[in-house]
């Protein structure tokens, strides 16, 4: 049940046999490795809150089950002593110092789109004991970090939330409106793709929380698209502020620092499934309230699994979906803002240490492939040693 991980993209690692050759290499067996921040240790790091919730967190993860369907834990095989050892170092948030001299808490990773896309419970608690406002991010869009932050992580860590902060840009939202290059002055592509950040204003706010829009700016944005983006969101009459941090680091986000202090209040959260709905109830809410499907198609692998974790009593777990973040369906050729979409359940995955079941959406692959043209193409050394092309 808990596949292998490495800490690289191998797509070649997505399905693999083990134990070939004689019997001293093990059973043979069909495997697979996921990518280390899609990893149940990975999300239970996240989510542990001292060493004691880290063990037993450890002892819940679910091995394999017997002939008859019942769990095994890694507490059945005592593994979740060691595995708290080996990690009590790395369970300590790390405190870092930004290149202005700004305190930062830098712990855990796991992604947004295969994990729950949030740092660490233990560093949230830190930065708000040490620091007078704590500023978290959560992985992607309203449809993945954000919904996950809210129906797990707020649940979990009994967070309040009293501000929230999309960032948003001029080059993504020209991508929603069909931009072919988005490095190019388009004013009609942004004008039809601003409609996705109005569908992720909208998930904020049936949260209950009304969200600033810090409009990210990149260097090749021209005054014409700005301009147009400021006019649409003040004639919304949407919060937002234009922020330059990209070029000119601390100092061009005070507007926006401005803009989110004014937004702090206390805010009732208005989650998106109760807790005790069935799972496919949980998994039918967020995909109709926070992505907008007009159906849901369970396959009957995803429908046997559902039961068997009810039948094991994991019906009360939360819901964290694994889906692509290029669209705020489960289709990633689907932009902007998608309408009578089907979204499809695959197969889903219980993580009895994290304490959530992950359905399986569409195409999204928990092992990352390289892309055509990977980064390391542009990375070399010369002969003193001066390596180039890390930025």
């Amino acid at each position: 049940n808990v596949s292998r991980t490495v800490d690289m993209d191998d797509r070649s690692l997505r399905a693999i046999i083990v134990g070939d050759g004689p019997k001293s290499n093990g059973i043979l067996a069909s495997d697979s490795f996921v990518i280390t921040a899609a990893s149940e240790i990975m999300a239970i790091m996240a989510l542990s809150k001292g060493y004691e919730d880290l063990k037993e967190r450890l002892g819940n993860i679910i091995i394999g089950y017997t002939a008859d369907n019942r769990p095994v834990f890694a507490r059945d095989i005592k593994a979740n002593g060691a595995m708290a050892a080996l990690l009590s170092d790395a369970l300590k948030p790390n405190i870092v110092q930004s290149v202005e001299n700004v305190p930062a808490i830098i712990h855990t990773g796991p992604f947004g789109n295969i994990a729950h896309g949030t740092s660490s419970i233990l560093g949230d608690y830190a930065a708000l004991n040490m620091f007078d406002y704590t500023v978290t991010e959560a992985g992607f869009g309203s449809d993945l970090g954000f919904e996950k932050f809210m129906d797990i992580v707020t649940r979990e860590a009994k967070l309040p939330v009293d501000a929230v902060v999309i960032v948003a840009t001029i080059r993504a939202m020209k991508h929603h409106g069909g931009a072919k290059n988005i490095d190019e002055e388009n004013v009609p592509a942004l004008k039809t793709g601003i409609e996705n950040l109005f569908a992720h204003i909208k998930n904020i706010e049936n949260f209950g929380i009304e969200p600033v829009v810090a409009l990210n700016i990149h260097p090749v944005d021209t005054d014409k698209e700005i301009k147009a983006t400021t006019e649409i969101l003040d004639t919304k009459e949407i919060k937002y502020a234009v922020s330059n941090v990209y070029s000119r680091g601390g100092e061009g986000g005070i507007q926006l620092a401005e803009k989110m202090l004014e937004s702090i209040r206390e805010n009732k959260i208005t989650y998106a499934y109760d807790i005790n709905d069935p799972i496919r109830v949980k998994i039918e809410k967020i995909a109709r309230k926070v992505y907008g499907a007009r159906d849901i198609e369970f396959s009957k692998e995803a429908l046997m699994d559902i039961k068997r974790a009810e039948n094991n009593g994991f019906g009360k777990f939360y819901v964290c979906m694994a889906k692509t973040q290029s669209s705020i369906s489960d289709n990633p050729s689907l932009l902007n803002v998608p309408e009578n979409f089907k979204v499809k359940v695959n197969s889903i995955v219980i993580n009895g240490g994290s304490g959530f079941i992950i359905p399986i959406l569409g195409n999204i692959m928990t092992m990352p492939g390289l892309p055509r043209h990977p980064a390391a193409e542009k990375i070399d050394i010369d002969s003193k040693g001066n390596i180039t092309g890390l930025s």
